[in-house]
C-alpha cells in the first residue's frame, strides 16, 4: 500500500541546512498497522509528512496504492490526498463548528449532496462512540472525544490509509488504550492501512504488527514487533525497552535478606529477550520434573510467538539442585542475576 523509496529530506536553519531524513526506504502492507517509534527530533514527523507529501522529499520516490506521489502535478495530489486520511497529536478541530459539522467539512469540500452528508456522518459517529454528541462544540469534549472526532473527519472520504502522527500523546493511559483499540476496530472493519508515528514503546506493542525505528533521520531497524524487540542489545532500541526492576513483595523481603547473608536459596532475576518460550524457562527451573522455585514477581508479555519480560524468582532446591538450575539457564544462553539486598 505504501513504498517509500530512498527519500532524503533537508532543511535549513539560519542558513545550515540539516538533514532530517537519510536515504530511508521502507514498505507498508496493505491492511498492516505499522508503528515508526523514535525520539522526539529523530524525523518521525517528517517521514509521515513526506508519505502524504505536507513535505516533499529533496529526493526519492514515493507510492502510495500504486501511485507515484511524488509525480503528480498539485490538482492531481489533491486528489489523491482525499484517500490518505491524518490525525493528529492536537486534534486540529475547528472551534465554531459543532461534531457533526468538523466531520462533515471534508465532504463539503468534496460537494457532496446534504443527503449523503448526513447519512455519512451519522455512520462515522457510530463507529466513533460519539452518536449522540453531534451537535455538542469541541470545547465541551475530553481529550479522548476530540480525538475521536478527529479520526471521523480523517475516514470521512473512505481513505485507504490513514496516517496517525502522536495522535495518543496528549491523551491519559487509560483513553490511550481506547483510541488505540479503536484504530485495531478500524482497521479490521474497514480494511484500512494504518501507518502511526510514537515515541511510546507501549502504544507499538498495543497494535502494531511492524516496527521501523528511526534514530537521527536514518531507519535503523525493520521488522515484526518480535525481531524489533529481540533486538534490546541495540543501543537505540535498549532505550526504549528498559523496564524498572521487579520489586520483591515486602513481607518476604527480611527472610530473602537473612537467607541470602547465609547463602540459602538465591533470588535470580531472568531476563526474556524472545529466544526462549516461558514453557521452556519453568522447565529450566525444575530439574528432573521437581519444581526447585518460588515464582516472586514477574513482567512477562506474549508477543507473535515470543516471550519478553522479566522474572523474579527464589530458587528452594539443595545446593546442588540450584546449581543445575543455573547451568541449565546459561546452556540456554537465558540472561539471569543472582541478586543481593541491601
Amino acid at each position: 500500500m505504501i513504498e517509500v523509496k530512498n527519500i532524503s529530506k533537508t532543511f535549513f536553519r539560519t542558513k545550515e541546512p540539516f538533514k532530517a531524513l537519510h536515504d530511508i526506504s521502507l514498505d507498508v502492507a496493505q491492511g498492516d498497522i505499522v508503528g515508526i517509534i523514535g525520539f522526539s527530533g529523530a524525523g518521525k514527523s517528517t517521514l509521515i509528512r513526506c508519505i502524504n507529501l505536507l513535505e516533499r522529499p529533496d529526493e526519492g520516490h514515493v507510492i502510495v496504492n500504486g501511485v507515484e506521489l511524488t509525480k503528480l502535478s498539485s490538482s492531481q495530489l489533491a486528489r489523491e490526498r482525499k484517500k490518505i486520511g491524518m490525525i493528529f497529536q492536537h486534534f486540529n478541530l475547528l472551534s465554531s463548528r459543532t461534531v457533526f459539522e468538523n466531520v462533515a467539512f471534508p465532504l463539503e469540500l468534496d460537494k457532496r449532496d446534504k443527503t449523503y452528508i448526513r447519512g455519512k456522518v451519522h455512520e462515522l459517529l457510530t463507529i466513533v462512540g460519539l452518536e449522540d454528541k453531534a451537535d455538542d462544540y469541541p470545547s465541551s469534549l475530553s481529550g479522548g472525544q476530540k480525538q475521536r472526532v478527529a479520526i471521523a473527519r480523517a475516514l470521512a472520504n473512505d481513505p485507504y490509509v490513514l496516517l496517525s502522527d502522536e495522535a495518543t500523546s496528549a491523551l491519559d493511559p487509560a483513553t490511550t488504550q481506547s483510541i488505540l483499540q479503536l484504530l485495531q476496530d478500524i482497521n479490521r472493519r474497514m480494511h484500512i492501512t494504518i501507518l502511526l508515528i510514537t515515541h511510546e514503546m507501549e502504544v507499538v506493542k498495543a497494535v502494531c504488527n511492524h516496527v521501523a525505528v528511526i534514530d537521527k533521520g536514518r531507519l535503523i531497524a525493520k521488522g515484526t514487533l518480535a525481531e524489533i524487540l529481540a533486538k534490546k542489545d541495540h543501543p537505540v532500541i535498549k532505550q526504549f525497552l528498559t523496564s524498572k526492576a521487579l520489586t520483591i513483595p515486602g513481607e518476604l523481603s527480611a527472610v530473602l535478606r537473612r537467607e541470602y547473608v547465609e547463602g540459602l536459596f538465591p533470588v535470580v532475576e531472568i531476563r526474556l529477550d524472545g529466544s526462549v518460550a516461558f514453557e521452556e524457562l519453568v522447565s529450566s527451573l525444575s530439574p528432573g520434573g521437581k519444581a526447585v522455585f518460588q515464582l516472586l514477581n514477574a513482567d512477562v508479555e506474549y508477543i507473535g510467538q515470543a516471550n519478553f519480560g522479566q522474572v523474579l524468582v527464589r530458587l528452594k532446591g539443595t545446593r546442588d539442585e540450584n546449581d543445575t538450575v543455573l547451568r541449565a539457564l546459561g546452556r540456554q544462553n537465558i540472561h539471569y542475576l543472582i541478586r543481593g539486598y541491601a
